[in-house]
């Protein structure tokens, strides 16, 4: 941990508090765009423990723009891996199996495949891809705003040598989870389910080759817990309600029983951590200068991998509107977008996840009916969902925008909110949709031309070239002419596509005026037409 100021107050642009995936991200994407940061951690270290799992192929998409797919997928598990199975315990054959699809193997909407990683393996990485200052072991305990009302002052502590200090920042990103001191200091309500029940992780060590080695799979789920693979080389996760006398429990015996009789010899466990599963959305994502996101906003039930996820795409949707707002290229209305767009995403995701979890006990509910039936027992439960909707695709990659940062075909104004669609995903270039993907030229994508600029995709570059001395970061990229009519564009039109991936504004041909490109980003950035 660096050492805390003694005199006076540090001042940065964004002060992040919460050093999870999260916070460790946005200060990765905040570096990219030149913006100084400092991130506070109240832990001594990054988590030892497990947590997340499962790296969607959204969330693989804006680490390949950061430069960090490869070496995620490189410390993942093989793509045979990405499967669920479901058995009475860990040794009996499958009654049910599901594929995660995206994770399995590749899907022809993204340019990457989803990885099954754990969290205390993800984290090195992303912490090492940014230099910007990391301190652990500092909790938050206050936040004022500034006399100048252009600041927020934070209050920190140290938690081991008891050092106050305090910092100055134009913004505050709070990614300190589900039990966020930043919403709960600025008495921020949530609306949901809550608190769902105790949950205990346990992390041992055991010899199941046999059991699994030929039919891999990231989680088992049997009717004594949830067991899953934790690195390539070994170690095993089990995941089960605590019990009533968790502090005294024999861990190792409790591990064994669960796994059936005469299945393992021994049973080692390393760490125990006890945790509650929430589920609930923040009232709002804004207070004044403070900004919420991942689980601080909003906390899911861990079936279908769905939070960690979540909370990694609203940092890839604040952060280049905070890069704008700083930059002097966007005006700070452009932050007000952040919780209109991203709002509406975490009660659906709520929602799914809960939907996700009840699937799962139906399944064991069937499989119990059938035991409890007596006879012969059937080798098989028939699933209550498809595959396309267990790939979830709809939500991990059709997440529609409507905002003042997206516009409607031209510079028409917004359309009306999109309504639910389901877990299936058509790809679409209508503006608020994540561009589709498309190879422009062997290995590089459509999604590989956006980065810390807005993209401007067309078959004409020629008729498009942008007005010098804009204050936009723009970049205009060829439309290779076999995908015009994929991307809804004549011969001469363009999409107007947003750092973050969503398409902010679509021509289907040259519009009339040279102005229209300059006060499309206008609008879309809150900023006086150039």
């Amino acid at each position: 941990m660096a050492d805390m100021p003694g005199n006076g107050d540090d001042e940065v642009p964004v002060l992040i508090v919460g050093g999870g995936p999260v916070g460790l991200t946005a200060r990765a994407l905040l570096e990219r765009w030149g913006v100084r940061t400092l991130l506070v951690e109240k832990r001594d270290e990054l988590s030892p423990f497990p947590r997340s799992r499962l790296v969607n192929v959204r969330s693989m998409e804006i680490f390949r723009g950061l430069g960090l797919a490869g070496t995620i997928a490189a410390a993942a598990f093989p793509p045979d891996y990405g499967r669920v199975r479901f058995r009475d315990t860990l040794h009996d054959r499958d009654f049910a199996t599901a594929a995660m699809v995206g994770v399995n193997g590749p899907v022809p909407e993204s340019p990457v495949t989803g990885a099954l990683t754990s969290q205390d393996r993800l984290e090195p990485t992303l912490i090492a891809a940014a230099e910007a200052p990391v301190r652990f072991g500092t909790e938050l305990l206050g936040l004022d705003p500034a006399e100048d009302g252009a600041s927020v002052v934070a209050s920190l502590v140290d938690r081991r040598g008891g050092a106050e200090a305090r910092v100055r920042a134009r913004y505050v990103l709070a990614a300190d989870g589900a039990n966020s001191t930043v919403r709960q200091l600025l008495g921020i309500g949530t609306v949901g389910p809550g608190a769902m029940g105790d949950f205990t992780t346990v992390v041992f060590d055991a010899d199941l080759d046999r059991w699994c080695a030929r039919r891999p799979a990231g989680v088992y789920f049997t009717a004594h817990g949830m067991f899953a693979p934790l690195y390539p080389e070994g170690g095993w996760a089990w995941f089960v309600p605590t019990p009533e006398d968790a502090a005294s429990a024999d861990w190792p015996g409790l591990v064994s029983r669960a796994l059936g009789p005469g299945a393992v010899e021994r049973v080692d466990v390393s760490r125990v951590q006890h945790w509650v599963m929430n589920a609930f959305v923040a009232e709002r994502f804004r207070h004044g200068r403070v900004l919420l996101a991942g689980d601080a906003a909003h906390a899911v039930p861990i079936t279908g991998g769905l939070g960690m996820n979540a909370g990694l795409s609203d940092a890839h949707n604040l952060c280049w509107k905070l890069a704008g707002v700083l930059n002097g290229w966007a005006g700070p209305g452009l932050l007000e977008t952040y919780e209109t767009e991203r709002h509406p995403v975490a009660h659906r995701t709520l929602r799914q996840a809960v939907a996700n979890t009840r699937l799962m006990l139906d399944v064991q509910s069937r499989r119990r009916e059938q035991l409890q039936a007596g006879g012969v027992t059937p080798d098989s439960v028939e699933l209550p969902w498809s595959e396309r909707y267990f790939a979830q695709l709809g939500l991990v990659l059709g997440v529609t925008y409507r905002s003042g940062a997206v516009l409607a075909d031209g510079d028409a104004p917004p359309g009306p909110d999109p309504s639910d669609s389901g877990t299936d995903y058509v790809p679409t270039a209508e503006p608020g949709h994540r561009l589709p993907h498309l190879w422009l030229a062997p290995g590089r994508s459509t999604l590989d031309a956006c980065g810390e600029w807005f993209t401007l995709l067309t078959p004409d570059p020629a008729r498009w070239t942008p007005r010098a001395g804009a204050p936009w970061p723009l970049r205009v990229e060829p439309l290779p002419d076999e995908h015009t009519d994929a991307c809804g564009l004549g011969p001469h039109g363009a999409l107007l596509v947003r750092p973050d991936g969503h398409i902010a504004a679509r021509w289907h041909d040259r519009p009339p005026g040279d102005s229209a490109l300059r006060r499309a980003l206008a609008a879309v950035t809150g900023s006086a037409p150039a």
